[in-house]
C-alpha cells in the first residue's frame, strides 16, 4: 500500500510540474513581453497628455534594474517634443525600449543602437535628463548622419 501511494504522489508532481511549464510564459515568450509588437499610436498618449500635466508618466523603459521614464513633457522635451520634432508612430516606442535595454552608452546621457557592419553605424539615439528627472527621456530620433570610421 505505501509504495503504491508514493508512485501516486511522485505522478501527481510530475504532472503538476508539466503543466506549469506549459502554463507559465518564458521571459523570451511573446506572452511574457511587456510592451507590445506593435507599439503604441500617438493618439492614445496624445490623448493622455491632453488630460495631464506635463510630468505626467506616459512610457516606462529598463535597463537591468535601471528604470527610465518617458513623461508628456513639453515643446523641448519628453514626448511632446519627439511627436513634433521627430515624429511618432508604432515603431518609435520599440525603437526606444530596444536603445535604452540593449544600446550603448552614447556619451550625451543616453543610449543608441548602431548597425551590425564595419564600420559600426549609430542608427538610433536616445537623450537622458530633463528639467523633470535625472532618468527621463529628453528627446529620442533616428539618427541621419554617417560619421566615417575604419574598421
Amino acid at each position: 500500500m505505501r509504495l503504491n501511494a508514493s508512485r501516486t504522489i511522485k505522478a501527481a508532481l510530475v504532472t503538476a510540474v508539466a503543466t506549469s511549464a506549459l502554463v507559465i510564459p518564458t521571459a523570451g515568450s511573446a506572452t511574457a513581453a511587456t510592451p507590445s509588437a506593435a507599439g503604441v499610436a500617438a493618439d492614445s498618449i496624445d490623448a493622455t497628455c491632453r488630460s495631464h500635466s506635463r510630468n505626467y508618466v506616459v512610457r516606462t523603459y529598463y535597463r537591468g534594474p535601471g528604470k527610465y521614464t518617458l513623461r508628456c513633457g513639453t515643446a523641448t522635451w519628453g514626448w511632446k517634443h519627439i511627436k513634433a520634432r521627430h515624429g511618432w508612430d508604432r515603431t518609435m516606442d520599440r525603437k526606444i525600449s530596444a536603445a535604452i535595454w540593449s544600446g550603448k552608452p552614447n556619451g550625451r546621457g543616453g543610449f543608441s543602437t548602431y548597425t551590425n557592419q564595419c564600420p559600426s553605424v549609430e542608427k538610433f539615439r536616445t537623450i537622458i535628463g530633463t528639467p523633470a528627472g535625472r532618468y527621463d527621456l529628453l528627446t529620442a530620433y533616428k539618427v541621419n548622419t554617417v560619421a566615417a570610421a575604419k574598421c
